[in-house]
């Protein structure tokens, strides 16, 4: 496993254009599934786990045709069902925990889908229930195989219905709407996730012949049809990554550009940055961050610690978190970090507190840091990504140190940002990518 060895201290300076959408990518491509006609998708993140998606789809029969670095065409004429119960492809969806997003457009399609236990990040407990309880809503029939951790579901003929969903899950609520397009009848699904992600999986389908309501609410409407056609989609530029940018200027107090946000699609992350004191402007489609040699942490009105939590959309994505913690160890004030979703996602913590944050990690899920202004400068160490977020947040807190930092097990990061080492020294960055041997 590769790793980075980070000579901190540099400041960035330049243009950055944020890849596409990697939560938004795991969607769509499952959506292939649901037609035989060809549908290309075009601003394709070419990372890890998107790769490793297209790989399977290949594998299961869909035909994949590259049309340039980021287009590729589609076309799921046939699916190779021997396949699905073979070992390869436990070992492949194993190492990916979007491959659950399989079995929905495959239930609707084919009246059947079969998935082993997802992979992914390990960070706490991410529970498939509503997946599968939306699923035999629909009239699906649920088994789970305990031995060898085996999930099918089957349903020939499913119906439209009400439900209600028991969390506003982004994965879940893709899955049911891709199973209930091809039921006969209408869906109704209260407490849907309405991501930026949900919203162009939805007009994704509609425009392949879907009849879909209700987008950008918690509440969609779905009219079952009988088939989908081909389509052309392009997808969003990633907001996760145009938030790890804007922290990672304020951390090594860079002035940088971010090109073709897509900013009305990015809710209320600029706000919270500007909550933490980071100064930026929108610039048309791009955002501006001056370099700033210090940012100030708001309070709230009667002077308490600010807070910022994480939120079903249109509140904060959690997958951001690990950036504001990360960036105000060198804030002026402090704040309670409150990651609600997952209970492992604060543990990197300790690699921060080791290179002398200033960080009281209250519970699994709430962090107090106490900023140094940039007083004091973070001190450099050896350190393992424990997955893609907290992975990007180490390695801003390197960018920033003194010294030269060591972050082992980078195919976490990998997984989530295309090239980061080079497109971050093409700023200005020292970042070094070695084959770790031992």
């Amino acid at each position: 496993m590769a790793i980075f060895q980070v000579e901190g201290g540099h400041r960035l300076h330049g243009e950055i254009t944020p890849q596409g959408a990697k939560n938004e990518a795991l969607e769509i491509l499952c959506a292939t599934l649901l037609t035989p006609q060809r549908v290309v998708v075009r601003n394709i993140p070419r990372i890890l786990d998107v790769l490793q998606l297209i790989e399977l789809l290949g594998c299961m029969g869909v035909e994949v045709e590259w049309l340039s670095e980021d287009a590729c065409a589609f076309r799921a004429a046939d699916i190779d069902f021997d396949y699905l119960r073979s070992e390869d492809y436990r070992n492949r969806c194993a190492r990916l925990r979007g491959s659950v997003m399989l079995i929905g457009p495959m239930l609707g399609r084919f009246g059947r889908g079969f998935i082993p236990k997802p992979g992914g990040d390990k960070i706490g407990r991410r529970r498939l229930d509503t997946h599968f309880l939306g699923f035999q809503k629909l009239g699906a029939k649920f088994n789970f195989d305990i031995a060898d951790e085996f999930f099918m579901v089957e349903g020939a003929d499913l119906q439209g219905t009400y439900m209600l969903l028991d969390e506003a899950s982004v994965t879940g609520t893709a899955n049911i709407i891709m199973a209930a397009v091809l039921a006969k009848g209408t869906t109704r699904i209260y407490n849907a996730a309405c991501e930026p992600y949900i919203q162009q999986l939805c007009r994704m389908l509609n425009r392949m012949g879907a009849r879909i309501s209700g987008i950008a609410s918690n509440l969609l409407t779905i009219e079952g049809v009988e088939a989908l056609g081909g389509t052309e989609h392009t997808m969003l530029p990633d907001m996760i990554e145009v938030g790890s940018f804007i922290g990672m200027a304020a951390m090594t107090q860079s002035e940088l550009t971010i090109k073709n946000v897509s900013y009305d699609n990015l809710g209320i992350i600029p706000a919270q940055f500007a909550r933490m004191g980071i100064r930026f402007e929108q610039r048309g489609d791009d955002i501006y961050i001056p370099a700033q040699e210090h940012y100030s942490i708001d309070t709230f009105l009667d002077g308490s610690i600010m807070t910022i939590a994480d939120a079903p959309w249109p509140g904060l994505t959690p997958d951001l978190l690990s950036i504001f913690l990360v960036v105000a160890t060198q804030a002026k004030g402090a704040v309670l970090i409150h990651q609600k979703m997952f209970e492992s996602r604060l543990f990197f913590v300790d690699k921060l507190i080791d290179m002398g944050a200033q960080i009281i990690l209250c519970d699994p899920h709430r962090a107090t840091v106490i900023g140094h202004d940039h007083r004091i400068r973070l001190r450099a160490t050896r350190m393992t990504s424990p997955d893609i977020r907290a992975g990007v947040a180490l390695l801003i807190a390197a960018m920033s140190a003194d010294g030269v930092s060591t972050i082992q097990n980078v195919g976490q990061i990998d997984r989530g940002y295309k090239d980061i080492d080079l497109r971050l020294n093409a700023l200005g960055a020292r970042i070094t990518r070695i084959d770790d041997c031992q």
